[in-house]
Protein backbone atom coordinates (compact mmCIF):
# COMPACT_ATOMS: atom_id res chain seq x y z
CA UNK A 1 0.00 0.00 0.00
CA UNK A 2 2.72 2.63 0.89
CA UNK A 3 4.42 1.93 -2.44
CA UNK A 4 1.16 2.50 -4.27
CA UNK A 5 0.64 5.81 -2.45
CA UNK A 6 4.15 6.94 -3.46
CA UNK A 7 3.48 6.01 -7.08
CA UNK A 8 0.19 7.88 -7.09
CA UNK A 9 1.87 10.90 -5.52
CA UNK A 10 4.59 10.87 -8.15
CA UNK A 11 2.01 10.60 -10.90
CA UNK A 12 0.12 13.58 -9.49
CA UNK A 13 3.26 15.72 -9.54
CA UNK A 14 3.99 14.65 -13.11
CA UNK A 15 0.48 15.53 -14.23
CA UNK A 16 0.78 18.92 -12.54
CA UNK A 17 4.03 19.63 -14.37
CA UNK A 18 2.95 18.35 -17.78
CA UNK A 19 -0.81 18.30 -18.06
CA UNK A 20 -1.09 21.48 -16.01
CA UNK A 21 0.66 23.57 -18.63
CA UNK A 22 4.02 23.62 -16.91
CA UNK A 23 2.67 25.24 -13.73
CA UNK A 24 5.22 23.46 -11.52
CA UNK A 25 8.15 24.84 -13.51
CA UNK A 26 6.60 28.30 -13.65
CA UNK A 27 5.80 28.69 -9.99
CA UNK A 28 8.43 26.66 -8.19
CA UNK A 29 11.63 26.49 -10.29
CA UNK A 30 14.49 28.97 -10.21
CA UNK A 31 14.88 28.91 -14.00
CA UNK A 32 13.80 32.43 -14.69
CA UNK A 33 15.39 35.64 -15.98
CA UNK A 34 14.50 39.21 -16.90
CA UNK A 35 16.24 41.77 -19.14
CA UNK A 36 17.90 44.77 -17.54
CA UNK A 37 16.18 48.12 -17.28
CA UNK A 38 16.18 50.18 -20.47
CA UNK A 39 19.22 52.46 -20.70
CA UNK A 40 21.17 54.60 -23.16
CA UNK A 41 22.72 52.78 -26.10
CA UNK A 42 26.27 53.15 -27.38
CA UNK A 43 26.33 56.34 -29.49
CA UNK A 44 26.98 56.00 -33.20
CA UNK A 45 30.05 57.67 -34.75
CA UNK A 46 27.76 60.35 -36.15
CA UNK A 47 26.66 61.44 -32.68
CA UNK A 48 28.60 64.70 -32.90
CA UNK A 49 26.63 65.75 -35.99
CA UNK A 50 24.11 67.61 -33.80
CA UNK A 51 25.66 70.80 -32.43
CA UNK A 52 24.49 73.12 -29.69
CA UNK A 53 22.97 75.58 -32.17
CA UNK A 54 20.89 72.79 -33.72
CA UNK A 55 19.18 71.67 -30.50
CA UNK A 56 16.54 74.39 -30.42
CA UNK A 57 13.29 73.46 -32.13
CA UNK A 58 10.58 70.80 -32.17
CA UNK A 59 11.53 67.15 -31.65
CA UNK A 60 9.39 64.05 -32.21
CA UNK A 61 9.77 60.49 -30.93
CA UNK A 62 10.77 58.12 -33.72
CA UNK A 63 11.81 54.58 -34.58
CA UNK A 64 13.73 52.48 -32.09
CA UNK A 65 11.89 53.92 -29.09
CA UNK A 66 10.67 51.53 -26.40
CA UNK A 67 8.71 51.75 -23.19
CA UNK A 68 7.41 49.20 -20.72
CA UNK A 69 6.92 48.11 -17.16
CA UNK A 70 8.73 46.04 -14.53
CA UNK A 71 6.86 44.52 -11.59
CA UNK A 72 7.75 41.89 -9.00
CA UNK A 73 5.87 38.58 -8.88
CA UNK A 74 6.26 36.20 -5.95
CA UNK A 75 5.46 32.58 -6.77
CA UNK A 76 3.95 30.31 -4.14
CA UNK A 77 6.61 28.26 -2.38
CA UNK A 78 9.44 30.71 -3.20
CA UNK A 79 11.12 33.46 -1.18
CA UNK A 80 12.71 35.55 -3.96
CA UNK A 81 10.54 37.55 -6.37
CA UNK A 82 10.66 37.27 -10.15
CA UNK A 83 10.59 40.48 -12.17
CA UNK A 84 7.93 40.45 -14.86
CA UNK A 85 8.94 42.71 -17.75
CA UNK A 86 6.88 43.84 -20.75
CA UNK A 87 7.71 46.32 -23.50
CA UNK A 88 6.10 48.05 -26.44
CA UNK A 89 7.47 49.92 -29.46
CA UNK A 90 4.14 51.72 -29.86
CA UNK A 91 5.53 54.99 -28.54
CA UNK A 92 4.84 58.51 -29.77
CA UNK A 93 5.26 62.07 -28.59
CA UNK A 94 7.14 65.33 -28.95
CA UNK A 95 8.94 68.10 -27.09
CA UNK A 96 10.06 71.64 -27.83
CA UNK A 97 13.59 72.75 -26.96
CA UNK A 98 14.21 76.47 -26.42
CA UNK A 99 17.46 78.41 -26.78
CA UNK A 100 20.27 77.95 -24.27
CA UNK A 101 19.62 80.02 -21.15
CA UNK A 102 21.97 80.07 -18.18
CA UNK A 103 23.70 76.78 -18.96
CA UNK A 104 20.63 74.77 -19.96
CA UNK A 105 18.08 74.35 -22.74
CA UNK A 106 14.46 74.91 -21.79
CA UNK A 107 11.89 72.20 -22.49
CA UNK A 108 8.20 72.83 -23.10
CA UNK A 109 5.12 71.00 -24.40
CA UNK A 110 6.54 67.58 -23.48
CA UNK A 111 4.24 64.68 -24.38
CA UNK A 112 5.12 60.99 -24.34
CA UNK A 113 2.49 58.29 -24.95
CA UNK A 114 2.76 54.48 -24.95
CA UNK A 115 0.17 52.20 -26.55
CA UNK A 116 -0.74 49.62 -23.90
CA UNK A 117 -2.22 47.14 -26.37
CA UNK A 118 1.29 46.56 -27.73
CA UNK A 119 2.78 45.49 -24.39
CA UNK A 120 4.45 42.07 -24.71
CA UNK A 121 6.27 40.17 -21.95
CA UNK A 122 10.01 39.74 -22.52
CA UNK A 123 11.11 37.98 -19.32
CA UNK A 124 11.58 34.20 -19.24
CA UNK A 125 10.34 31.47 -16.90
CA UNK A 126 11.12 27.82 -17.59
CA UNK A 127 8.11 25.81 -18.68
CA UNK A 128 5.81 28.81 -18.98
CA UNK A 129 4.65 30.99 -21.86
CA UNK A 130 4.85 34.35 -20.08
CA UNK A 131 2.90 35.97 -22.90
CA UNK A 132 -0.22 34.52 -21.30
CA UNK A 133 0.30 37.18 -18.64
CA UNK A 134 -0.28 39.91 -21.22
CA UNK A 135 -3.99 39.11 -21.52
CA UNK A 136 -4.39 39.37 -17.75
CA UNK A 137 -2.58 42.71 -17.68
CA UNK A 138 -4.66 44.00 -20.58
CA UNK A 139 -7.88 43.22 -18.73
CA UNK A 140 -6.58 44.81 -15.50
CA UNK A 141 -5.70 48.02 -17.37
CA UNK A 142 -8.97 47.94 -19.34
CA UNK A 143 -6.98 48.66 -22.47
CA UNK A 144 -10.11 48.77 -24.64
CA UNK A 145 -11.30 51.82 -22.66
CA UNK A 146 -7.90 53.32 -21.81
CA UNK A 147 -5.50 52.43 -24.64
CA UNK A 148 -2.61 54.72 -23.71
CA UNK A 149 -0.37 55.73 -20.82
CA UNK A 150 0.64 59.37 -21.26
CA UNK A 151 3.26 61.56 -19.59
CA UNK A 152 3.08 65.34 -20.04
CA UNK A 153 5.22 68.19 -18.74
CA UNK A 154 4.70 71.90 -19.26
CA UNK A 155 8.37 72.72 -18.73
CA UNK A 156 11.79 71.32 -17.92
CA UNK A 157 15.44 71.78 -18.75
CA UNK A 158 18.35 69.94 -20.36
CA UNK A 159 21.97 70.87 -19.45
CA UNK A 160 23.87 72.15 -22.48
CA UNK A 161 26.53 69.53 -21.70
CA UNK A 162 24.31 67.11 -23.66
CA UNK A 163 26.11 68.36 -26.76
CA UNK A 164 29.28 66.57 -25.64
CA UNK A 165 28.33 63.92 -23.07
CA UNK A 166 25.56 62.11 -21.21
CA UNK A 167 23.60 64.31 -18.80
CA UNK A 168 21.19 63.58 -15.95
CA UNK A 169 17.55 64.58 -16.29
CA UNK A 170 14.73 65.06 -13.80
CA UNK A 171 11.42 66.23 -15.26
CA UNK A 172 8.30 66.68 -13.11
CA UNK A 173 5.03 66.15 -14.92
CA UNK A 174 1.68 64.40 -15.03
CA UNK A 175 1.12 60.69 -15.75
CA UNK A 176 -2.26 59.44 -16.96
CA UNK A 177 -3.10 55.73 -16.75
CA UNK A 178 -6.51 54.07 -16.64
CA UNK A 179 -8.17 57.48 -16.90
CA UNK A 180 -6.45 58.76 -13.74
CA UNK A 181 -3.84 61.55 -13.73
CA UNK A 182 -1.20 61.88 -11.00
CA UNK A 183 1.93 64.05 -10.54
CA UNK A 184 5.19 62.15 -11.07
CA UNK A 185 8.86 62.88 -11.75
CA UNK A 186 10.65 61.09 -14.57
CA UNK A 187 14.40 60.67 -14.09
CA UNK A 188 17.02 59.47 -16.54
CA UNK A 189 19.87 60.38 -18.82
CA UNK A 190 20.14 62.03 -22.23
CA UNK A 191 22.73 62.03 -24.98
CA UNK A 192 23.16 62.87 -28.64
CA UNK A 193 23.16 59.75 -30.78
CA UNK A 194 23.56 59.87 -34.54
CA UNK A 195 21.88 63.24 -35.00
CA UNK A 196 19.06 62.30 -32.63
CA UNK A 197 18.50 62.95 -28.95
CA UNK A 198 18.22 59.74 -26.91
CA UNK A 199 16.58 59.81 -23.48
CA UNK A 200 16.44 56.73 -21.23
CA UNK A 201 14.98 56.64 -17.76
CA UNK A 202 12.20 55.52 -15.48
CA UNK A 203 9.55 56.48 -12.96
CA UNK A 204 8.01 54.53 -10.09
CA UNK A 205 4.26 54.33 -9.53
CA UNK A 206 1.79 52.36 -7.45
CA UNK A 207 -0.87 50.87 -9.72
CA UNK A 208 -3.54 51.21 -7.03
CA UNK A 209 -3.14 55.00 -7.22
CA UNK A 210 -4.51 54.73 -10.75
CA UNK A 211 -7.46 52.52 -9.84
CA UNK A 212 -5.72 49.35 -11.06
CA UNK A 213 -5.60 46.32 -8.78
CA UNK A 214 -2.63 43.89 -9.00
CA UNK A 215 -3.52 41.18 -11.56
CA UNK A 216 -4.87 37.97 -10.07
CA UNK A 217 -2.75 35.05 -11.30
CA UNK A 218 -2.95 31.60 -9.70
CA UNK A 219 -0.20 30.78 -7.18
CA UNK A 220 1.29 34.26 -7.68
CA UNK A 221 1.30 37.49 -5.66
CA UNK A 222 1.88 40.61 -7.75
CA UNK A 223 3.39 43.75 -6.18
CA UNK A 224 1.40 46.95 -6.67
CA UNK A 225 4.55 49.04 -7.21
CA UNK A 226 5.54 49.29 -10.87
CA UNK A 227 8.62 50.73 -12.56
CA UNK A 228 7.89 52.31 -15.93
CA UNK A 229 11.05 52.54 -18.03
CA UNK A 230 11.70 54.02 -21.46
CA UNK A 231 14.35 54.54 -24.12
CA UNK A 232 13.29 57.31 -26.50
CA UNK A 233 14.88 58.51 -29.73
CA UNK A 234 13.83 61.99 -30.81
CA UNK A 235 14.43 63.50 -34.24
CA UNK A 236 14.19 67.17 -35.04
CA UNK A 237 11.13 68.13 -37.04
CA UNK A 238 11.81 69.62 -40.45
Amino acid sequence: MPRRILLLGGLAVLLLALGGGGYYAYYFSGLRSAPKQLSLSTPSPAASATTASALSGNWTIGTGSLSGYRVNELFAGTSSPHQAVARTSSVSGSATVGDDSGGSYQLSAVTFSAGLAGLASVDQVAGRDVRLRDNVVSRSLEVQRFPNATFTAASGSVPDAVTSSQVDLSVPGQLTIHGVTKPVTATGKAQLNGGRVEIAGSLLVDMTDYGVQPPQIGFTTVDSKVTIDFDLFLSKAA
